[in-house]
């Protein structure tokens, strides 16, 4: 589903890809690599053992990380359930997180997805001891799903009317309608307790993606680049450079007095000038008037029609 841009009035509209970007492209090849790891030691009895403890010492299990194994919340994101989940997940995080990495950077795209896979493993934990949505404390959960929801919740904010190509289906639809319908369809099919397990990491993502762009540091003062939606800070900090400091005390006195004498010598050439039958005009900051110009032309007129004084 890559995202369409016009290209001019008369040539119509063209697919654009994105480029791969750093994290992206580290998160792909981090993602695909331990899928094929683990598929290779499956393939041997030997090995088999192996693989097994290494996926269940990776897996999300809400009882397991509140006996310390906190590192769950993070690694379950690289385990997949199959090659297809693991194909859609990668083209999504592609499609769409490598334009967000463009616009905000590396380092901020890849904190930004860390902070959605960790509030999805929060979000999954505390339904599971609420025994909601068919979880509970031992429930094990796995996939990517966490962070690229939360990908595509930013995307669909951010970029609210970018078109995007619903392929292979021959229409496009705008990000913020895109997301809202997978915003519905994830909440149904996570109310389902039969497919609860699968769809909360994606719910969870959602909610953590908006919730960054929303509500993220609301006390930043800095300003965006144009055309991006700037959420409340911690969601894009694209800002210009920092404004020149204000001048100190002693340099807006030094300031003063400049400009006070650039007005005191104006009015001494101005009547410098009319001894000598010469007529200049200067403005209030001691800047020089073209007799010429509309304001010299009133500032005679003006001069005319005062009374003659003997």
């Amino acid at each position: 589903m890559p995202p369409r841009r016009r290209i001019g009035s008369d040539q119509g509209m063209t697919l654009s890809f994105p480029p791969f970007t750093r994290v992206v492209l580290w998160l792909m090849g981090i993602n695909t690599c331990v899928y094929l790891f683990l598929e290779i030691l499956s393939l041997s009895r030997t090995t088999l053992p192996f693989a097994r403890y290494f996926a269940l010492g990776s897996l999300l299990i809400p009882q397991q990380v509140l006996h310390g194994e906190v590192w769950r919340i993070v690694t379950y994101c690289f385990l997949h359930q199959g090659f297809l989940y693991l194909f859609f997940s990668m083209l999504q995080l592609w499609m769409f997180g490598a334009q967000l990495e463009q616009t905000w950077g590396w380092k901020r795209f890849a904190k930004f997805y860390f902070i959605c896979v960790i509030g999805a493993a929060l979000a999954a934990m505390a339904l599971s001891y609420l025994k909601l949505l068919g979880l509970s404390p031992t429930s094990p959960i796995a996939g990517s799903a966490g962070g690229v929801f939360g990908v595509l919740m930013a995307f669909g904010i951010l970029f609210a009317d970018t078109e995007i190509f619903m392929f292979p289906f021959p229409v496009t639809i705008k990000a913020k309608y895109m997301v809202g319908i997978l915003v519905v369809i994830t909440v149904i099919l996570a109310m389902n307790e039969a497919g609860g397990i699968g769809n909360v990491a994606q719910l969870g993502g959602l909610l953590t993606g908006f919730l960054y762009i929303k509500l993220g540091d609301r006390g930043s003062r800095k300003r965006y680049a144009p055309g991006v939606y700037p959420g409340r800070g911690l969601s894009d900090r694209i800002f210009e450079p920092t404004p020149v400091k204000k001048p100190s005390l002693f340099a807006r006195w030094r300031d003063s007095y400049y400009r006070w004498k650039r007005r005191r010598a104006a009015r001494k050439f101005e009547v410098y000038m009319r001894k000598h039958d010469r007529q200049v005009y200067f403005d209030e900051h001691g800047n020089y008037i073209d007799p010429e110009s509309a304001e010299g032309r009133r500032r005679e007129e003006d001069e005319s029609k005062k009374p003659w004084i003997n």
